[in-house]
């Protein structure tokens, strides 16, 4: 299947509001047999996954895409991968893991200021409340219409001294 149509039908079986988890999985596992690449394939099995709360399966597949070179081959899908793969990370009791990959995740316009909130989460659950309250209140700072230069004094301030 060639990449534009292959994209089409990932698009397509993610929008499907009639299938429920196990047959996303099911409509994944087929797409991830015919993608143009096995580093797409793996990281759309994954999403299927954990979107299904499966997030040990969802591991073994964002690693492989990982493995597979997904960061070449597609950068906007290797950006989110960084912040799906954390997430699952995070939920399966790994924050600091979840942590590093965050602190190195790409910056890629499809995801914005997705890793710092991913951050801010996977730190909270780290048992770091202060750094993670600054993580959130630096992504959010370039947002305001004023009050700027405060609210980035007050978020050092979390973590360092006066």
């Amino acid at each position: 299947m060639h990449q534009k149509e292959w994209d089409r039908a990932v698009d397509e079986a993610w929008a499907d509001p009639d299938s429920d988890p196990e047959q996303r999985i099911a409509r994944f596992r087929e797409l991830a047999a015919e993608a143009p690449h096995p580093a797409l394939g793996e990281f759309e099995l994954g999403g299927a996954y954990d979107s299904a709360g499966y997030e040990a399966q969802a591991d073994v597949h964002y690693a492989a895409a990982t493995a597979a070179g997904l960061a070449t081959l597609d950068p906007a899908r290797a950006a989110s991968l960084a912040i799906q793969h954390a997430s699952t990370l995070r939920n399966l009791g790994r924050a600091d893991e979840a942590i590093a990959m965050l602190r190195a995740a790409p910056e890629h316009p499809a995801t914005g200021a997705a890793p710092a909130v991913f951050l801010a989460l996977a730190l909270h659950s780290a048992g770091r409340p202060d750094e993670a309250l600054r993580v959130a209140i630096e992504a959010l700072e370039p947002t305001l219409p004023q009050y700027n230069r405060s609210v980035r004094n007050y978020a050092r301030l979390l973590t360092e001294p006066a």
